[in-house]
């Protein structure tokens, strides 16, 4: 990966970036730094392997050398509440897919932090925003993206997803460098969106492009809670915070903050 490109182009959007051979996690690296105050907002890390990735619910994510794209971003988005701050992994799956987009790959989005991509729907990106303990609001924004094929052994995602990449769908490049320049610049422009907004995705124009994109609304889903609950029904919309909205069987409206989706089937 070519830092000095990288830097050269994105730094001015970007306040900092690095790009480090291997660590355990991107995320956990920004956050360490984020707890010292000193990392200015919008420090990109770059890593060409992870040792230690993680997912929602501290999942694995396979993370091997020259595989895919990793990065975390640091953000410190002054004015956007902290009850706002959960919509920021939908701003970056629009950033995402627009990538995706761009490569000529068929993907679409699964609330509330994964990509998916090809007929059957393999997931090719992973989505973890985490708040940073700190005198002002920060967040670290990750993404993990699988570029070639990950090969042998790798285990299903809940719900039975099995992994895919932009090579085996056809993209029209698999050069890590210029992807990471593609998904970087995204993701500054619907950020920026997001942030002048306070945080609300509909005030920034984003609320119903997401909604265009994510094929969870209109699946019957089983919604994994905090707590090991489980709610089933119909996923009917995403609100303008970034929340879920799912009606069970019975009928009844819940509002869904966190938790893992697994799509059942779509509702005719």
């Amino acid at each position: 990966m070519n830092a000095a490109r990288l830097r050269a182009e994105l730094v001015g959007p970007y306040a900092a970036l690095d790009v480090v051979s291997s660590t355990g996690s991107t995320n956990a690296d920004l956050r360490a730094a984020a707890g010292t105050g000193q990392t200015p907002d919008r420090t990109v890390l770059i890593a060409e392997e992870q040792t230690a990735g993680v997912g929602r619910r501290a999942r694995t994510w396979v993370s091997p050398k020259g595989a895919g794209l990793y990065l975390s971003v640091l953000l410190r988005p002054h004015g956007v509440g902290f009850t706002k701050l959960g919509s920021l992994a939908l701003v970056a799956g629009l950033a995402v897919t627009d990538l995706t987009a761009d490569l000529g790959v068929d993907a679409a989005l699964k609330w509330p932090n994964d990509v998916l991509a090809g007929p059957e729907r393999g997931k090719c990106a992973g989505i973890l925003a985490e708040s940073v303990a700190a005198e002002e609001t920060a967040v670290v924004l990750g993404i993990g993206l699988n570029i070639r094929p990950l090969g042998p052994g790798v285990e299903p995602g809940p719900g039975g997803l099995r992994p895919t990449s932009l090579a085996e769908q056809g993209a029209r490049t698999t050069d890590r460098t210029e992807l990471a320049l593609l998904l970087l610049s995204a993701l500054d422009r619907r950020e920026r969106r997001w942030r002048a907004a306070g945080g609300d995705l509909a005030a920034a124009g984003l609320l119903e492009e997401y909604r265009a994109r994510c094929e969870t609304i209109g699946q019957q889903v089983r919604v994994m809670l905090p707590g090991d609950a489980t709610l089933l029904g119909t996923a009917t919309d995403v609100d303008p915070s970034g929340q879920l909205m799912v009606t069970d069987e019975t009928g009844k409206p819940h509002t869904v903050l966190a938790g893992d989706v697994v799509h059942l089937r779509a509702v005719p």
